[in-house]
C-alpha cells in the first residue's frame, strides 16, 4: 500500500476515493514545522542555519504520518503545486528522516493541478522529485521575512510606542497607501468649466457635441478656467451658425481578458462581488477542494494561486465546443486564443484558475453551492469561456462641427460608439475600479456641409478631483505592477494591514490609521531603502531566480543582511527626541494643517504661547504642548472634522464639553481615562465632589464623532422598556462587558448592535428572551453544519455568548475575530478543535496539580508568557 500525504482532510477523502484501497491518503493540514517566535530562529553567523519547531496541532498528525509509513511501499508527498505546497512535503519528508521513519522506502513527489480523478491519476503515473530550488526559495522568503520582523520591530517598539510591526511586503504596501493619502492632502482642486451644445440635424436627430476648439486654439479640459472666460465663449455659440465639417467612422475591435491568475481573481472578486482578498481565496479553496455533486466529491475549479494566463490545451478544447454549441460558430475565433504571462519569473506559474469541466454549468452546480461559491464559480467560468470568444467588433464615430460667429470660429466634437457585433461581451465584461467617463451610443447620421440648429447651449462648472484612495483591488493591482510581493501573498498582507490598526476600510477604500502614518514616516526616515519599491521588487525578483535555481539563497540573504544589519546598528543610539523630530518635520503638513485664520499651525490654543508638536506615550503618538505639565493640552493627531460642534474642540485634562443635560442642567463631557474614552454628566469627584454618573464608549464609537445627542443616550442607560406580561417584573435594555444587551429578572439576551439598546420594543425582547431560554444551558444556537468528524460526530460553527465559536462533543474553539462564521470550513475548524484539544488537556493536568500553597509560583510562567506572546508581534510573510 502506498501512503500518499495531502494538506487538508477535504481533498484526503476525495482522493482516496479516486486512488481506492491500494492507497492511503492523510493529511497534514497544512504546514507543520516553523521558525519558533524568538530570537535565534534564524542564524546569519552560521550561513542562515534556521530552528525549525513542530507545531504543537501538528505533532498528532505526524505521529499518524510516521506510523503508516512504516507499513508503506511507498511514500507519495502531493501536497499543493506551489512554492508552499513544495515546502510542506520537504517539513514532512524531513521530519520523518528525523524520526527514521522512512527506512530505504522510495519517496516521490506528485503534483496535480485540479482535484478530479482523471488529474490525480495522471499525477500518480508521473512522480518526480522534490524540487530544491523551489524549496530554497522558500527558505530564503521565511528567512527574510524572520530576520525583518524580529529586527525591525522592537526597534519600532522602543522608539515607536504604539506601532506593532513592520514587515517586508507589509511596510511597502503601507506605505503606498500612506502616499496616497497624502496626496489626496496635498490636494488643492482646481476650477474649470466644460461648454456643449445640443444640436438637431435637418431630419430632427439631435446629439450633443462639446467645445474643443476656439479661434484656432485647442481646448483642453482646463482650459476654460472660470466663469467670466465660459460666460463669453457661451454667449459666442448661441449666435452662432452651426454646420457640419466632417464624419468618420472607424473599425476598431475589443479582445476579451485572459482567464483568472491569483492577482486578477481578487481584483475581480472585489469589483463584482464585494469580496475582500481573504474571502475570495477562502471560497476559490473550497472550490478547488470540492463539492458533492450527485454523491461525488467534485473539485470545481483548478488550483487558485497561479501566476498563468493560459490553460491545457484539452481545457482549451472543451471551452471551444462549448462556445461551438452554446453561442454558435460566429463567436468561436479560428483558432484558439494564447496567453501569455507578463510577470518577470513565472517558472511556479501553472494553468489560469479555470473550471475543471467547462461543460459543468453554474446552473448546473448551484444547487449544491452556497451563495459565495456559487457567485465566484460563475465568475469564473464566465471568465474563462468568454476567453476563448471571438472579440467584440465596434464602429466609433466622430462629428466635428464648425460654428460661426462673425469674425469667431469655433470647433465642437462629438463621439459615439456602437457594438456592431457583441462577441465576448455577450458573456462577460471586465469591472474598473475607478471608470472613465465614456460617451457611448449611437450619433445621428449626417454628412459634411448639413446645417445643425442649436437648441440649447451649457456652461457647466466643475473641480478637479484628488487621485482615489485605494480599494484593496487596486493595491493589489498597483504592487503586481510594482513587482512587490507575489499574489499568493496579497490577501495576507491585506489582512495584516488591518489586524494590526495599520489601516481601516471606508467604503471598500483603504484609509491609512494615524498609527499607519507614523510607521511608514518611521521607515521613510530611518529605514527608507527597505520600503523603497525598487529594492523591493528588486529582492524579488532575486528570490525569482532563486526559485528557478540560477541563484544561491544563501547569498540573496547575505547580501541584504549585510546592509540591514548595519542600517540597524545605526539606528540604536537615535534617541527618541531625534525620531520625534523627524516625524514633526516629515508629518507637518499632516499633523499640523493650516487654520482658517492664518495663525501659526502649531501654537498651543490652551496656553497661547506654547508650540504643539508629536509625544510619544506609552499607548502610542499623540499631540502636545511644549509647556507642559504647566499646559496639560492635547489631542490626537489627526485633526477631527471640521464639521462637527464637537469636532472643532481639542480634548484638554479637563474633557471636552459637549454640552448640559436639558433635564438636569449639568455639564455632559468627553473623558479620556485609563480605559479608553467616556462621557461623564455632573460634578468632577477629583475636585472632592460626589460621583458623577460615567458611561464608556461602546465598541465603534469613536471619540471625535461624540455628541451631546449620543453622550446624553449612553448616560441614560440602563434602559427600561416595560414589564414582561407573565412575571410583571421590568425588562431592561443596557451595555454590558460583552456588548448589548436585554434583561429580566436576572436572565439575558444579546442584542445585535449598540443602536438596538435604544430602539428594541418589547415585543422583540420578550421574543429575545424566549429563544435564549429556548436553546438550554449553554444558550447556544447551530449557525452552520459543517460536515462529520473523521473520529466521528458533527462537526458545527455555534454562536456562543462570547462570539461564534465551533464545536465537536464536549470540545468548543473559538473563532479567530477576523473570521466570517459563515465561510469557516470544515478543515479549518478541525484545525481549531484540535488545537484546542490539546491545549485544553494540558490545562486539565496543570489544574489538578496545583494546589493553594503554590499559588504564588503559579503566577511567574503569567510574566514569562506575556514577554513570549510580545515577541510574537512579527512581521507577515
Amino acid at each position: 500500500m502506498d501512503l500518499v500525504i495531502v494538506e487538508s482532510p477535504a481533498k484526503a477523502k476525495t482522493i482516496n476515493k479516486y486512488l481506492g484501497p491500494d492507497y492511503r491518503v492523510l493529511a497534514s493540514y497544512g504546514h507543520v514545522r516553523d521558525l519558533p517566535s524568538k530570537d535565534g530562529s534564524v542564524r546569519p553567523d552560521e550561513d542562515f542555519a534556521m530552528s525549525w519547531e513542530v507545531a504543537d496541532k501538528a505533532k498528532k498528525r505526524l505521529s499518524d504520518i510516521a506510523e503508516a509509513a512504516k507499513s508503506a511501499d511507498r511514500i507519495l508527498l502531493a501536497t499543493d503545486p506551489d512554492r508552499e505546497g513544495e515546502a510542506i512535503s520537504w517539513h514532512v519528508l524531513e521530519v520523518l528522516r528525523s524520526r527514521k521513519g522512512l527506512k530505504d522506502k522510495p519517496v516521490a513527489r506528485v503534483v496535480f493541478n485540479a482535484i478530479t480523478k482523471r488529474a490525480v491519476e495522471e499525477a500518480m503515473a508521473h512522480p518526480r522529485m522534490i524540487d530544491d530550488a523551489l524549496v530554497e526559495a522558500y527558505l530564503a522568503r521565511r528567512a527574510l521575512d524572520y530576520l525583518v520582523g524580529f529586527s525591525l520591530s522592537p526597534v519600532l517598539w522602543r522608539k515607536l510606542p504604539g506601532a506593532r510591526s513592520a514587515g517586508r511586503v507589509q511596510s511597502v504596501a503601507l506605505r503606498l497607501v500612506c502616499e496616497r493619502e497624502s496626496e489626496i492632502e496635498r490636494f488643492r482642486p482646481q476650477e474649470y468649466w466644460s461648454l456643449a451644445a445640443n444640436l438637431a440635424t435637418p431630419a430632427k436627430d439631435t446629439f450633443v457635441a462639446r467645445l474643443v476648439a476656439a479661434d484656432g486654439k485647442k481646448l483642453t479640459k482646463l482650459s476654460i478656467g472660470d466663469e467670466a472666460q465660459a460666460k463669453s465663449l457661451k454667449t459666442l455659440l448661441e449666435g452662432a451658425d452651426f454646420s457640419v465639417a466632417s464624419v468618420e467612422s472607424k473599425p476598431h475591435s475589443r479582445n476579451p481578458q485572459p482567464p483568472f491568475t491569483t492577482s486578477t481573481l481578487q481584483q475581480e472578486a472585489q469589483r463584482k462581488l464585494g469580496f475582500d482578498a481573504s474571502r475570495t481565496m477562502q471560497v476559490a479553496q473550497r472550490l478547488y477542494e470540492g463539492v458533492d455533486i450527485g454523491g461525488e466529491t467534485i473539485g470545481l475549479i483548478t488550483y487558485m494561486r497561479t501566476d498563468g494566463v493560459d490553460m491545457a490545451p484539452e481545457a482549451v478544447a472543451a471551452v471551444r465546443d462549448l462556445i461551438s454549441g452554446d453561442f454558435g460558430k460566429r463567436y468561436l475565433p479560428d483558432q484558439p486564443r494564447r496567453y501569455f504571462v507578463k510577470a518577470k519569473n513565472a517558472q511556479e506559474a501553472h494553468e489560469a484558475i479555470r473550471p475543471t469541466d467547462p461543460a459543468r454549468l453554474p446552473a448546473h452546480v448551484e444547487r449544491q453551492l452556497d451563495r459565495d461559491q456559487a457567485r465566484l464559480y460563475e465568475l469564473i467560468w464566465k471568465r474563462t469561456v468568454a476567453s476563448q470568444m471571438s472579440s467584440a467588433e465596434m464602429e466609433r464615430t466622430t462629428i466635428e462641427v464648425d460654428a460661426k460667429n462673425g469674425e469667431h470660429r469655433l470647433g465642437l466634437r462629438a463621439t459615439g460608439s456602437v457594438v456592431r457585433f457583441d462577441g465576448f461581451l455577450t458573456l462577460y465584461q471586465e469591472g474598473r475600479d475607478d471608470p472613465d467617463e465614456e460617451e457611448d451610443g449611437r450619433l445621428p447620421a449626417v454628412t459634411a456641409g448639413d446645417g445643425l440648429d442649436a437648441k440649447s447651449v451649457s456652461a457647466d462648472q466643475h473641480f478637479t478631483e484628488p487621485p482615489p484612495r485605494y480599494t484593496e483591488a487596486s493595491l493589489i493591482k498597483k504592487m503586481e505592477e510594482l513587482g512587490i510581493g507575489r499574489p499568493s501573498t496579497y490577501a495576507q498582507t491585506m489582512t495584516v494591514l488591518r489586524d494590526r490598526g495599520y489601516v481601516r476600510m471606508d467604503k471598500r477604500r483603504l484609509m491609512p490609521e494615524d498609527k499607519g502614518r507614523l510607521v511608514t514616516a518611521f521607515l521613510e526616515s530611518f529605514f527608507r531603502r527597505y520600503v523603497e519599491y525598487d529594492f523591493t521588487a528588486d529582492l524579488e525578483e532575486k528570490l525569482d531566480k532563486v526559485s528557478a535555481g540560477e541563484l544561491s539563497w544563501q547569498a540573496v540573504l547575505r547580501d541584504f543582511w549585510r546592509d540591514f544589519q548595519g542600517n540597524l546598528d545605526d539606528i540604536k543610539d537615535i534617541r527618541v527626541s531625534e525620531v520625534l523630530e523627524a516625524l514633526n518635520e516629515m508629518l507637518g503638513d499632516f499633523v499640523f494643517p493650516p487654520r482658517e485664520d492664518g495663525s501659526d499651525p502649531r501654537s498651543c490654543p490652551s496656553c497661547g504661547d506654547g508650540k504643539l508638536s508629536l509625544k510619544l506615550g506609552r499607548f502610542g503618538a499623540f499631540i502636545g504642548c511644549s509647556n507642559y505639565p504647566e499646559c496639560r493640552y492635547t489631542r490626537q493627531i489627526t485633526e477631527p472634522d471640521a464639521e462637527g460642534e464637537v469636532a472643532q474642540q481639542a480634548m484638554t485634562a479637563e474633557g471636552m464639553q459637549l454640552g448640559e443635560d436639558p433635564e438636569t442642567g449639568e455639564s455632559v463631557i468627553l473623558r479620556s481615562g485609563r480605559f479608553g474614552p467616556y462621557v461623564q454628566l455632573g460634578p468632577d469627584p477629583a475636585k472632592g465632589e460626589e460621583k458623577p454618573k460615567r458611561s464608556s464608549l461602546p465598541r465603534g464609537w469613536q471619540a471625535d464623532e461624540m455628541t451631546l445627542e449620543k453622550a446624553l443616550q449612553l448616560l441614560s442607560l440602563p434602559r427600561e422598556i416595560g414589564s414582561h406580561p407573565e412575571t410583571g417584573k421590568p425588562i431592561t435594555a443596557g451595555l454590558g462587558r460583552y456588548g448589548p444587551f436585554v434583561s429580566h429578572d436576572g436572565k439575558y439576551a444579546n442584542l445585535e448592535s449598540i443602536e438596538d439598546v435604544f430602539t428594541v420594543g418589547a415585543n422583540r425582547a420578550i421574543s429575545l428572551l424566549a429563544e435564549k431560554k429556548g436553546r438550554g444551558r449553554s444558550g447556544a444556537k447551530e449557525l452552520k453544519a459543517l460536515g462529520e468528524h473523521p473520529d466521528g460526530g458533527a462537526v458545527a460553527v455555534m454562536e456562543g455568548r462570547y462570539g461564534p465559536y465551533v464545536n465537536h462533543g464536549k470540545i468548543n474553539a473559538t473563532l479567530p475575530k477576523d473570521k466570517d462564521p459563515q465561510t469557516i470550513t470544515l478543515e479549518e475548524a478541525l484545525e481549531l478543535i484540535e488545537a484546542k484539544a490539546a491545549k485544553g488537556g494540558k490545562t486539565k493536568k496543570a489544574t489538578a496539580r496545583k494546589t493553594p500553597a503554590k499559588k504564588s509560583a503559579a503566577k511567574k510562567p503569567a510574566a514569562s508568557k506575556t514577554k513570549s506572546t510580545k515577541a510574537k508581534a512579527k512581521a507577515e510573510g
